[in-house]
């Protein structure tokens, strides 16, 4: 039997599967209704805007690659790149989760926001 941190782990992992497929709907199956992204360009609150969010972020990255993972019973930390392209390349990234109701309620993005200054 699965662990909490375990499952949490699985879910993160399959959120940014979906993004890798540019699947929003399974994007969205992940996110809590009270979710909110708070991070360098940006804070946000409710399904609906996060999901744009995401959706605007699938439609500039070509990949994400997890490198670590670590897991408590009700948060998930990742270390992924997701690469752009050019002109912006790889942009290293650790995500903070938090889970509530086997959801993403919080996720705290941290990563260098100056190549994206002009988006």
């Amino acid at each position: 039997m699965k662990t909490m941190a375990e499952k949490n782990v699985a879910s993160a992992e399959a959120y940014y599967r979906a993004m890798n497929h540019k699947d929003a709907a399974g994007v969205a199956e992940h996110l809590h209704s009270d979710i909110q992204l708070i991070g360098p360009l940006a804070t946000l609150a409710g399904k609906d805007a996060v999901l744009e969010a995401a959706k605007r972020f699938m439609s500039l990255i070509k990949e994400i690659r997890i490198h670590a993972k670590l897991a408590s019973e009700q948060r998930v930390m990742l270390s992924y790149e997701a690469d752009f392209g050019e002109p912006i390349g790889i942009c290293r990234t650790a995500v903070l989760m938090t889970f509530k109701d086997d959801l993403i309620e919080l996720i705290e993005l941290f990563y260098d926001a100056r190549p994206f200054a002009g988006t």
